[in-house]
């Protein structure tokens, strides 16, 4: 016999279904109030309309009693439908809940309360939602559901949470709320990981949410809410544990969510009875379960804090950026203070680099300036004043500053002395390259301090230290201002030396804030100092940016005047290889002038005003002559 179970909430419903001609002769209608009355023994197979609490209802007794089960949803229930493939038209509905079952699926229990879609611990937006809130969803609505969904980041505090799973593995992590789930329900939390969910493998999988700060959250609510692209690895904030059985427990209080209704509170035993429920669903539910079929427990919470200071910290708010671990605190600390100290080592390295950077500089060789860059350590006591300013540390600000002017100061010397006893005095390219820094000299000073102080925060890219190096070059400036001082050259000396105090405001401003974002110092702490740098970063911008201004200027004039054809009378000419020369008195304009034939007076007159007018400026015209036979 089969019997049809529905909610009265449902009755105009299932009267309106039953005078279609697909009902076989053996079904029988009943009420979940009338339910008692049912000689179970009688049936055969059960069908069922009804709220998602009544639909669980009637699954608990089909598994008690091992009766296939099949079932109706209402047009409303479009996430049911969805989560089990059962077709939207109402007559293929009922199709598919009339046929028996084959294959058996896995039944998950959240205690003793079956989970048909997912159970949530805590509070994990986005993870217990299902995808079909982005549905015709254009960019701009996704947007504004992203923005939605930060505003509850202020709601969202971390609890300690302990994790014992089938093998008896006990796991202590700090998050603010995890979901689990038993197969793809098509949850945010199933589609990040679809390889690994099936409704056969006997394993649930616990997600678990945990970010450490606002700007982690905000990057993986911008990758499931906003953006198109699928990510291809799993974001920071959330980790899982896949396993038969989890006990879940915490000494503050969690909510308890099962289906979207409250369930019971912590501690709560998760656990799959593999295989056991035949229930009627579409063909495409079966597709959707391609996890691995592996009987090995899986776990990746590694990233997650753990520690009791991070849980503590996190369990009063969300902070804008990470906190750092006292570990990891203790490890960079003691590394900053020690570089930061001025001793013999440090002195006599730069000493060295200085001479190979001269050396390179006067034969005009960029490899052999490279090599002088690798060799030079000062770029450790520049992060070290870095850290200082960023935690207000006079200890660290005091020997980074200290070791920095010792430390400039032996490289100017060095590179005067090797000036005046060098019998050169020939401004090569690669010490004019130093001596036009611009803005975009600050900007790379700005990225090589980001490098510098993630590389320096993490023991596995110290290595990667080298290339920072090379990348700001922090001697070859000041070894082209001790030239300068050698030659007794102090335009030299002056534009050479700000190229290095543009690296190195540009390193100190950026490595703090690295440090910051890195969570080494809380907002608070470190305002006072960033912003004093960021005041001395904006005051020697100015002349960086004029320089800028001068060359963008430069430009277009040779751009104006490069390739410039005229007729002179008898003659035609045209102009190539301009360039600007910048004079302490008046500009220069130099420039060759292929010409048909040779100038008079007054054609050289009038090739000079017809320069100039284009110009719309005064300056000096020096030309070169090259006629076309």
């Amino acid at each position: 016999m089969i019997v049809y179970i529905y909610s009265e909430d449902d009755k105009t419903f299932v009267e309106k279904n039953k005078a279609l001609d697909i009902w076989p002769s053996d079904l029988h209608y009943l009420s979940f109030e009338q339910l008692h009355t049912l000689d179970i023994a009688t049936v055969s197979h059960f069908l069922v309309t009804g709220w998602v609490k009544e639909i669980k209802q009637l699954m608990q007794l089909a598994y008690s009693h091992e009766i296939s089960l099949g079932i109706i949803p209402t047009p409303k229930q479009k996430e049911l439908m969805r989560t089990l493939e059962i077709p939207a038209k109402t007559e293929e509905a009922i199709a598919l809940a009339l046929t028996p079952a084959e294959k058996k699926v896995d039944l998950l229990f959240c205690n003793d309360t079956i989970v048909l879609q997912e159970v949530l611990i805590g509070d994990a937006p986005p993870l217990d939602h299902f995808d079909t809130v982005l549905k015709g969803k254009s960019f701009f609505d996704r947007i504004k559901l992203f923005w939605h969904t930060l505003k509850k980041v202020k709601h969202l505090k971390h609890s300690k949470i302990k994790i014992k799973d089938a093998k008896e593995n006990e796991m202590n992590i700090s998050a603010v709320g995890m979901v689990g789930i038993e197969y793809n329900n098509d949850t945010f939390a199933a589609n990040l990981f679809r390889n690994k969910l099936s409704a056969s493998d006997g394993k649930l999988l616990l997600v678990i949410l945990s970010p450490t700060s606002i700007i982690q959250y905000m990057g993986y609510l911008y990758q499931s809410l906003v953006s198109y692209i699928t990510p291809k690895s799993l974001p920071r904030s959330v980790g899982y544990i896949s396993s038969s059985e989890m006990l879940i427990d915490s000494d503050q209080f969690l909510s308890v969510r099962i289906d979207s209704t409250e369930g019971s509170k912590l501690p709560v035993t998760l656990k799959v009875i593999p295989e056991t429920l035949s229930l009627s669903v579409g063909e495409k539910f079966w597709e959707k379960q391609k996890g691995t079929q592996s009987q090995k427990d899986t776990i990746k919470i590694d990233h997650l804090p753990s520690d009791k200071e991070n849980a503590d910290f996190l369990s009063k708010n969300i902070p804008l950026f990470s906190h750092a671990s006292q570990e990891q605190y203790t490890s960079l600390f003691s590394n900053l203070r020690e570089e930061g100290k001025l001793n013999s080592v440090f002195i006599v390295l730069l000493i060295l680099s200085t001479m190979i950077a001269t050396f390179g500089l006067f034969i005009n060789s960029a490899s052999v300036v490279i090599g002088a860059m690798l060799l030079a350590p000062l770029m450790q006591p520049i992060v070290s004043l870095s850290m200082g300013v960023l935690r207000q540390d006079s200890s660290l600000e005091i020997n980074g500053a200290k070791s920095i002017f010792w430390g400039v100061l032996a490289v100017l010397l060095t590179a005067a002395i090797l000036a005046l006893f060098t019998p050169i005095e020939l401004l090569t390219s690669e010490m004019a390259g130093r001596l036009s820094p611009t803005i975009l000299d600050l900007y790379i000073a700005i990225v090589s301090g980001v490098a510098a102080a993630y590389v320096k925060s993490n023991e596995k890219i110290l290595s990667s230290l080298a290339g920072v190096a090379i990348a700001v070059a922090l001697v070859p400036p000041i070894a082209v201002a001790g030239i300068g001082l050698g030659w007794g050259d102090w335009h030299m000396f002056m534009m050479a030396f700000l190229l290095f105090i543009t690296n190195l405001v540009g390193i100190v401003i950026a490595a703090s804030t690295t440090f910051m974002v890195l969570g080494y110092s809380p907002l608070h702490v470190a305002k006072k100092g960033i912003l004093t740098w960021a005041l001395i970063v904006a005051l020697v911008s100015i002349p960086l940016y004029n320089a800028f201004t001068q060359i963008e200027e430069d430009l277009k004039t040779q751009k104006t005047l490069s390739n410039l054809s005229f007729d002179l009378k008898e003659h035609t000419v045209k102009l190539t290889h301009v360039k600007l020369v910048h004079g302490k008195k008046m500009d220069e304009i130099h420039t060759e002038v292929i010409s048909s034939g040779i100038l008079s007076k007054k054609e050289k007159r009038i090739l000079k005003e017809t320069i100039l007018k284009s110009l719309d400026k005064e300056a000096e015209v020096i030309v070169t002559f090259r006629y076309q036979l």
